[in-house]
């Protein structure tokens, strides 16, 4: 990951274009303290915040074509770029100037013209200048597992970056650029390149259990084996849940088997490392250090106290551009990890985002009503990953410049689960009988026989507990009761007329839309925020202590 901005059109001269980029780029310069680099063709510029995780030598940005006519800043990584670069390299048409895993973008756009971006395999968001045509194009991935901004300034110049903060105060209009899509300056249109069937929220056919168990295991073993791209120090966030555990223990498998590109001696950093924070005593805590024992980690816990994340979330939701509450709440004990993390040498990190939309793990999908229902939610939940759980986990890892990658959301991976007849995902078996969330994901990974388990049945077969949750249950409660003490009865009663748009429910919610507005004032920021709510929950609190549904059994 890195930071990307992009001016195109600009009326400023050459010289001022320059200097305003340069101090526009600085604000997100935390996502990239490795190298900056900048491409500048008369009314336009690019500029780029580099994040060093593959090709650590030679893959500074922005990167160019063979006769520099074509210029790339990119935020991200591309998983199939050896495969792209092996055949660009047949064709005999181009050569690579670099290892970098984004350069085939280049030789994709010069074969295919706009129309290459579902041929990538990866999270990112880029921008690419044509000086021959004067044209630009800008795509973000299927998910919007990358973030990245649009904005339009007075003079008629279009804007990108990487975050809000550096087009907020010079753009008179700007949003969140929608995941899956591309803008080219040939239409100036937002155009959907990702259609799997399940965008349209299709229901999948039946097929048997043992079917959907071999799909979802070999999927996702590629899906986690294809993130652990990198030359530099790794490791695996590991909350003690399914999602991070089972990442952590595929991880942990391939590890060891991991060789340098080219020869035959092991990786740099063949030992997988964990990492884990909590509140004193936190369920989380215990529950990693289970896992890590059991599978052999160099595990690494962290503590913060209630006060330490209060202090930090001026910082936290800085850096988050949001007031969502849920995302605030669970923002904060990751950017003191990331903190602690980046402090250690280690610039990536494998994490489990993702499972609970493709898998229905919220403890609110027991109340669905129907399969039918269970996987449009699913559908739903996914599309708005990029509000939540996607902005949580790239912007509070990157504020420290470390790099969160999300296996769950491998784009092939995706097209596997949401391909499962959704009846073996749902939270009651076919006898009506209650059975744990993600039960087909838990039961794809259960061994038997000589094979070492993938986890031990008391981590596989674990209740959710939302990150929020996990860290500590007095973290919420402390949140609430400081909140509490700095918003007066007097203050939230105004409420409609401090916030007349999106008004807060609770004074949680108003103390971080005050702070929000403090740092982010104005409509056009206001509107690059989304709120996540449970569909079917028993309370509109999104803690998944406030779901009542808790079960006995562990099958």
């Amino acid at each position: 990951m890195c930071g990307i901005l992009a001016i195109l059109g600009s009326s400023e001269s050459p010289q001022q274009l320059r200097k305003k980029a340069l101090s526009l780029s600085s604000r997100i310069r935390h996502r990239g303290p490795d190298w900056n680099g900048v491409f500048s063709s008369g009314d336009s510029i690019l500029t780029h915040e580099r994040l060093a995780i593959v090709d650590l030598e030679s893959g500074a940005q922005p990167l160019l074509n063979e006769d520099e006519t074509i210029a790339l800043t990119v935020n991200g990584e591309i998983y199939n770029h050896k495969a792209l670069r092996e055949l660009y390299l047949s064709s005999g048409k181009h050569t690579f100037k670099t290892h970098s895993d984004c350069e085939p973008i280049l030789h994709a756009y010069e074969e295919e013209g706009d129309n290459f971006v579902d041929s990538l395999s990866g999270d990112f968001a880029f921008v690419l200048y044509d000086t021959k045509t004067k044209s630009y194009l800008a795509a973000r991935d299927p998910i919007g597992v990358v973030p990245l901004y649009i904005g339009w300034g007075k003079d008629g110049s279009t804007w990108f970056a990487s975050e809000m903060k550096a087009l907020k105060d010079d753009c008179v209009r700007f949003q969140s650029f929608p995941p899956g899509h591309y803008y080219s300056s040939k239409t100036k249109e937002f155009i959907r390149y990702y259609n799997p069937k399940w965008f349209d929220e299709h229901v999948p056919e039946f097929q048997t259990e043992a079917q959907a168990l071999a799909l979802i295991k070999e999927s996702f073993e590629k899906a986690v084996v294809s993130r652990m791209m990198c030359d530099v120090p790794y490791g695996v966030l590991l909350s003690g849940g399914l999602d991070s555990s089972l990442v952590a223990s595929i991880a942990s498998r391939h590890a060891e088997k991991r060789t340098e590109d080219n020869e035959q001696s092991p990786a740099w950093w063949p030992r997988l490392h964990s990492f884990c924070i909590g509140l004193k005593d936190a369920p989380d805590l215990a529950a990693a250090r289970d896992v890590a024992k059991y599978l052999g980690t160099a595990h690494h816990e962290f503590n913060f106290t209630v006060q330490e994340g209060i202090d930090a979330l001026p910082d936290v939701i800085r850096h988050l551009e949001t007031y969502d509450v849920t995302t605030i709440r669970a923002s904060t004990p990751m950017y003191f990890l990331s903190r602690k993390i980046k402090a250690m040498g280690v610039k990536m990190v494998l994490s489990g985002e993702g499972s609970d939309e493709v898998f229905g793990g919220y403890l609110y999908f027991h109340n669905a009503p129907s399969k039918e229902e269970f996987h449009k939610e699913c559908c739903r939940r996914i599309k708005a990953l990029h509000n939540f759980d996607c902005l949580r986990a790239n912007k509070s890892t990157m504020a420290w410049g470390v790099e969160a990658r999300v296996p769950f959301l491998d784009k092939h991976f995706l097209e596997t689960a949401m391909a499962i007849d959704p009846v073996h995902k749902l939270c009651t078996d076919p006898e009506g009988k209650k059975r744990m969330e993600k039960y087909i994901l838990r039961k794809a990974f259960a061994t038997t026989g000589a094979e070492k388990p993938y986890l031990p049945d008391s981590v596989l077969w674990r209740q959710k507990e939302q990150f929020s949750d996990g860290v500590g249950y007095s973290w919420i409660d402390g949140l609430r009761d400081h909140a509490e003490s700095e918003v007066s009865d007097e203050e939230f009663a105004k409420c409609d007329i401090y916030f007349p748009d999106d008004t807060p429910a609770t004074k949680e919610a108003f103390f971080y839309r005050r702070i929000f507005e403090q740092i982010f004032p104005g409509q056009q920021c206001r509107e690059t925020v989304a709120h996540w709510v449970p569909t079917w929950g028993a309370s509109s609190d999104p803690s998944g202590r406030a779901q009542k549904v808790h079960l006995q059994t562990t099958l």
